[in-house]
């Protein structure tokens, strides 16, 4: 097998690692870029091109991190991934560790960590990685990697739900939230949402949104029930689709470009928080991006007018 063909069949698998270390498509599609390019430059065979290739991706996956580190503490409002429709690696012995790493709420949790111990969490703990491997990829020691991995797990367990939703309920309960959404139904949305709901909007200072952050069943049902009834008066039309793993939908204007994603987290068999992304820098990947000020202009003209 040459060149070309041993890095597109590793390609998904690169892309996983890197995407999951930064939480950005872009930032994740560049590292591979650069990692062929190095890979392509090399002037001797690795044994292994998948070891040289998943050691290379994550190093520069890191050096990205470093440096967005900072762009980030300057971000305006809440900062979300953004959103990955189709996680293109498959490995069905890893599927739950897989789905489960990729939600959105675990690329939040991850970004508690340094970049070291995200790097070291993700290769281990998610493609099972040896840590000889590991030791290689982000040079430090197999014993500092170890301790890496237990300080990323404290942190990790930390903030995770004891007890993940059912696929098949958590999928009904999505249904229901959407019907009861495009209706307007205040009382249908509060009965799927946890008292302490959490609705969070990044719109990156580039776009309007929702809000930046609301809680409460009440305020957040009774927010979304005003407003998307008058989004589908504009031609805002709702397309469920799974985003990051998880239960979701893209929003589209009447051109069929993308205003914004809306990401559940299901547990306990209620939704706990909504993630909205109208940030239109970190739409462009999912295809043309629609202008979210003028669909707000149409919106709030429709909310002055008298009933």
């Amino acid at each position: 097998m040459g060149k070309v063909e041993e890095f597109e069949e590793l390609r998904p698998l690169l892309f996983s690692i890197a995407y999951r270390i930064l939480g950005s498509v872009g930032e994740a599609e560049d590292a591979v870029q650069e990692a062929w390019l190095r890979y392509d430059a090399s002037t001797t065979r690795p044994v292994s091109a998948k070891a040289f290739l998943s050691a290379t991706v994550t190093r520069i996956a890191i050096d990205v991190l470093r440096s967005a580190r900072v762009r980030r503490e300057e971000y305006v409002g809440p900062w979300l991934p953004e959103p990955l429709l189709d996680d293109p690696y498959d490995d069905p012995v890893r599927a739950a560790e897989l789905s489960d790493s990729v939600s959105m709420a675990a690329l939040l949790l991850l970004e508690r960590l340094s970049p070291l111990e995200r790097s070291v969490f993700v290769l281990r703990e998610v493609f099972a990685f040896g840590f000889d491997e590991i030791a290689a990829a982000v040079g430090r020691s197999e014993a500092a990697c170890r301790q890496l991995l237990v300080r990323a797990r404290r942190h990790m367990s930390d903030g995770r739900p004891r007890f993940a939703a059912d696929r098949q309920e958590r999928d009904e309960l999505a249904r229901r939230f959407f019907e009861a959404l495009a209706q307007g139904d205040v009382d249908g949305l509060r009965s799927l949402l946890s008292a302490d709901v959490q609705l969070v909007g990044d719109g990156g200072g580039k776009a309007p949104q929702l809000a930046r952050a609301i809680a409460g069943a009440e305020n957040v049902a009774r927010l979304l029930a005003t407003v998307y009834p008058l989004m589908a008066r504009v031609d805002i039309t709702c397309e469920p689709h799974e985003v990051n793993g998880q239960p979701g939908a893209l929003f589209r204007d009447r051109d069929r470009k993308i205003l914004h994603i809306l990401a559940l987290d299901v547990r306990d068999g209620q939704i706990q928080t909504i993630r909205s992304v109208i940030n239109p820098d970190k739409l462009g990947h999912l295809g043309p991006v629609a202008d979210a000020w003028a669909v707000d202009r149409e919106v709030k003209q429709l909310r002055r007018r008298p009933r």
